[in-house]
């Protein structure tokens, strides 16, 4: 089942690993939608601008790819967005913003988009 996954902190950049994991979603037959501050395509899909908070509707899950030191000003972008989850990958850990996910009815999830997609848990 595909499940629309919005990417923050999307980078045209291929050595970066939200630009990596939105080719294992792809892979996996998983709507992309990448958000970020850098301009360009991941995949040919429009990088749409984090600054403008883009509306996007029917969210499964937000996948996390900004570090904590950068994630206040967007909290509540991104719980506007109502995913069903958001993933903290690896160094984007942030207990704070985590337990207001929980608190608004959204599972938050300390773990790896790339080792969930591998061991089918995605």
């Amino acid at each position: 089942m595909s499940k629309k996954t919005v990417i923050i902190g999307a980078t045209p950049n291929p050595t970066r690993y939200a630009y990596f994991a939105a080719g294992r979603l792809i892979e996996n037959n998983h709507t992309i939608v990448p958000v970020g501050i850098k301009k360009g395509e991941v995949f040919n899909e429009d990088i749409l601008d984090l600054t403008s908070k883009p509306t996007i509707s029917d969210v499964d899950t937000v996948t996390m790819y900004i570090g904590p030191q950068n994630q206040n000003e967007w909290e509540d972008y991104i719980l506007s967005l109502n995913p069903k989850r958001i993933i903290f990958n690896p160094g984007t850990e942030n207990p704070s913003f985590a337990d207001k996910a929980e608190k608004n009815g959204i599972e938050a999830l300390n773990a790896c988009t790339l080792v969930m997609l591998s061991a089918n848990t995605y």
